[in-house]
C-alpha cells in the first residue's frame, strides 16, 4: 500500500502560516515535532523571500525531514526560483560581479535577515534540492514551465545538471537558469498550445499529471482572491494542478493530499 502523500505550495517566509497548516493537517504536534507517521510530505519550493522568516521555514523543514525519517515518513522539497536567487546572492554577493545577483534578489523580495542568519548546512541543503520528482505517477516541478527540458531529457539528468550548476562559479549559467525560471503559465488553458505543452512535458518526463507552484492561483483564475483559496487549481484538462495559494499575498495556503 502506498504511503499517503501531502504537498504544500510556495511558503515565501510565512513561518506562522506554515506551522498552522502542518498542525491542522496533524503533520506536526503542539511542540512542532513530526507527527505525520509514514506520510510523505512534499514542498514545491520557494521557502524564501517576500516574507519575514525564510530561514526559519528552512530550519523547520530540515528538522522535520530528520524526524520523519526515524518513523518511516519522508519530508521532501523541490528547488524553486527563489532558492536560486538566494543562493546566487549568497555565493556571489560579496564579489563585484555578484552585485547583479544581490540586486536581483532584493528586487524579488530578498530579506537581508535571511542572508545574515543562514548557515552553511542550510546552504548545502538548498543546493541539493531536486528540480523535479515523480511521485505516485505525478510529475512534481516548481514552475509551470518547460525550460527543464533545456537541462536534460530525464528527471535524473535534469536534477544532476542543475545541482552541478549550483555548485559552480559560472555566473553565465546561473543567470540563464534565473532567466529560465521567469517562464510561467506555459500549460495554461488560455494559451492555444497550453494543453499540448502539458502533454508533451508529461510524455518526456513521465507521469499523468503535473503538480506545481510558482504562479499564484488567483493570477490564473481572476474570480479568486488569495484569502479564499483552499484547494489546488485544476486546469489543462486536469493534466495540471497549481498549488500556489499566494501565502505572501494574504492567503493561508493549504495542504493537498493525493487521492
Amino acid at each position: 500500500m502506498a504511503k499517503p502523500v501531502s504537498i504544500i505550495g510556495d511558503i515565501h517566509g510565512q513561518y506562522d502560516k506554515l506551522v498552522a497548516l502542518l498542525r491542522d493537517s496533524q503533520l506536526i504536534d503542539e511542540d512542532l515535532a513530526w507527527s505525520g507517521g509514514d506520510t510523505q510530505l512534499w514542498f514545491t519550493g520557494d521557502f524564501l523571500d517576500r516574507g519575514p522568516d525564510g530561514v526559519m521555514v528552512v530550519d523547520l523543514v530540515m528538522r522535520l525531514q530528520r524526524e520523519a525519517a526515524v518513523v518511516g515518513g519522508e519530508v521532501c522539497s523541490l528547488l524553486g526560483n527563489h532558492e536560486v536567487l538566494f543562493l546566487g546572492a549568497y555565493q556571489f554577493g560579496k564579489q563585484h560581479v555578484g552585485s547583479m545577483f544581490a540586486l536581483g534578489w532584493l528586487r524579488n523580495g530578498g530579506i537581508m535577515k535571511d542572508l545574515e542568519y543562514v548557515t552553511a548546512e542550510q546552504i548545502a541543503w538548498l543546493k541539493d534540492l531536486p528540480a523535479m520528482a515523480l511521485v505516485q505517477d505525478r510529475l512534481l516541478v516548481h514552475a509551470d514551465a518547460t525550460f527543464y527540458t533545456e537541462y536534460g531529457s530525464s528527471i535524473e539528468t535534469v536534477n544532476q545538471t542543475i545541482s552541478a550548476l549550483l555548485y559552480s562559479d559560472d555566473t553565465g549559467e546561473w543567470h540563464q537558469l534565473l532567466d529560465s525560471f521567469s517562464e510561467r503559465m506555459t500549460f495554461y488553458d488560455m494559451r492555444h498550445d497550453g494543453s499540448h505543452n502539458a502533454e508533451s512535458f508529461l510524455k518526456k518526463f513521465g507521469g499523468r499529471q503535473i503538480i506545481h507552484g510558482h504562479t499564484p492561483i488567483h493570477y490564473m483564475d481572476l474570480d479568486l482572491t488569495p484569502d479564499t483559496i483552499r484547494q489546488p487549481l485544476s486546469y489543462a484538462r486536469n493534466r495540471c494542478l497549481n498549488l500556489d495559494g499566494g501565502m505572501y499575498l494574504g492567503g493561508n495556503g493549504f495542504v493537498y493530499t493525493l487521492p
